[in-house]
């Protein structure tokens, strides 16, 4: 078995120990470029500001409005759920019964003999149940304006990964953004945008050379040649 065929060997195990990203449940795409415009020639009329060149106005904010356009989302999500029931039955009964027995004696005397009976029972049931749940994420992202809706407002979507050691931790955002709440530094909280979907996930990578050394020592076992 030659070099070449070990080392693909070696490869395809990498490949089938890798960690894939984790899914999402966002489906338009996380980030868009911006579309290409014709180049516009200037006017040699000795003016600073030639208008279909500068694309936003001398005085305007620097905030998002055009497609490949990137915003700022300040993530302050806080959600709280609590629940309780309950309920109580309670059943009782009682049944008393008292009838004497008159008999006449051979001697002509009366014998009462009492006859009694006397019942009760109870029953008694109780339940509860009480639950709660509260999430809370905070953060910031940047993400990028991927369409502009026909009343102005910006579908924006991004993404953010983070890989620490042997670890990776993916930070994804989408949604809907009425240009009226994006602050002068091209900012927005998450409470304000509509349709948000937020994910905060995970992976877990193994080290490729702690791998690899262990692939090799595995197959140079088997095959030294």
């Amino acid at each position: 078995m030659n070099s070449a065929f070990k080392s693909s060997l070696i490869i395809a195990a990498l490949l089938l120990l890798a960690a894939c990203t984790p899914s999402t449940s966002i489906k338009q795409p996380l980030t868009a470029r911006p579309e290409a415009k014709p180049a516009t020639v200037p006017t040699a009329n000795g003016s600073i500001f030639q208008a279909g060149v500068n694309e936003r106005p001398m005085f305007e904010d620097r905030r998002a409005r055009n497609v490949g356009d990137v915003l700022i989302i300040n993530i302050v999500e806080s959600t709280s759920a609590a629940e309780k029931s309950g309920s109580n039955s309670g059943t009782s009964g009682s049944i008393a019964i008292g009838t004497p027995t008159v008999t006449a004696g051979a001697t002509g005397q009366t014998i009462q003999t009492p006859f009694n009976v006397s019942s009760s029972s109870a029953l008694k049931s109780a339940s509860a149940s009480d639950s709660s749940g509260s999430n809370t994420f905070s953060g910031s992202i940047t993400v990028t304006v991927t369409e502009v809706l026909p009343n102005g407002n910006l579908n924006v979507a991004g993404e953010k990964q983070v890989a620490i050691k042997h670890s990776e931790e993916f930070v994804r955002f989408s949604g809907v953004v009425n240009p009226s709440t994006i602050s002068a530094a091209n900012t927005v909280q998450s409470t304000q945008v509509a349709d948000v979907h937020v994910e905060y996930k995970g992976a877990q990578n193994i080290d490729a050379s702690a791998v690899t050394t262990m692939f090799s020592r595995f197959f140079f076992s088997i095959f030294p040649f």
